[in-house]
């Protein structure tokens, strides 16, 4: 599959639904990150072929929210949940489960933790065998990701998350998210790891290096606006207003 084909599904899939006449899907909240390193470098994964949605494309890491992200509260740091019900312009629980699900889906998908033992530290190494086996009991919802950062004593470092960009799934898709983009700087002796599950291929590039590879209109569009900044300083100080989604269409001609 290339560019162009992902471009013909998409609008035969409009066109069917426009002539089906039935309601929209429901969006369901998500949470994606741009992880960045000095380069600016970003990194993105390959979804695996067997993945229900957008199989063999390249995305970010991320995912939707766990019903527990919203009813469990964790330990936190940085802006409260209130402040972020503002940025998002989310209730507050929700808003909470948001970046709950942005914190925990880099961790299962690349072994990042943004979470400290205080307000002012990060863990510094997860990369450890016990640490694995937590990654892979959150993967497999055995365990709510507020009870592992409780269990370890650590807090959510929601200050080391930027609010980024917002998308909402077309109104014909079958399976459609409310989707928040944040940013992330990579942390100090922190490394990405190749986990598997979800991906079946890991890297790391500037924006300008990945735009040309298999990827949904959303990452591709997030990859532009990046590729703006110089320094993942300068994207990490971005004022960006994510209170309202983007939700592409396709014109009927």
């Amino acid at each position: 599959m290339d560019q162009e084909s992902i471009l013909r599904r998409l609008t035969a899939a409009a066109r069917e639904f426009r002539a089906s006449g039935r309601a929209p899907a429901a969006p369901k909240f998500a949470a994606t990150v741009l992880l960045l390193r000095p380069g600016p470098e970003v990194y993105l994964i390959r979804r695996a072929a067997s993945m229900a949605f957008a199989a063999g494309m390249h995305a970010f890491p991320g995912g939707t929210v766990d019903p527990r992200d919203s009813t469990v509260l964790p330990g936190w740091a940085g802006p409260t949940p209130t402040d972020w019900a503002t940025r998002l312009n989310l209730p507050e629980p929700t808003a909470r489960a948001v970046v709950s699900a942005a914190v925990r889906e880099v961790f299962e998908e690349c072994g990042v933790l943004l979470a400290g033992p205080d307000a002012d530290t990060v863990v510094s190494d997860v990369s450890g065998a016990e640490w694995e086996a937590a990654r892979l009991a959150l993967i497999a919802r055995e365990v709510g990701f507020a009870e592992f950062l409780a269990d370890r004593g650590l807090v959510l470092r929601s200050d080391l998350l930027t609010p980024w960009d917002r998308w909402l799934t077309p109104e014909f898709e079958p399976r459609r998210y409310d989707t928040y983009f944040f940013l992330a700087r990579l942390p100090g002796r922190q490394v990405t790891r190749d986990v598997g599950g979800e991906a079946d291929q890991v890297l790391w590039g500037r924006p300008d290096e990945l735009v040309d590879l298999l990827m949904l209109p959303p990452t591709r569009a997030n990859l532009a606006a990046l590729g703006e900044y110089e320094s993942v300083d300068a994207a990490m100080a971005a004022d960006r207003n994510v209170t309202a989604a983007f939700t592409p269409e396709f014109l009927k001609d």
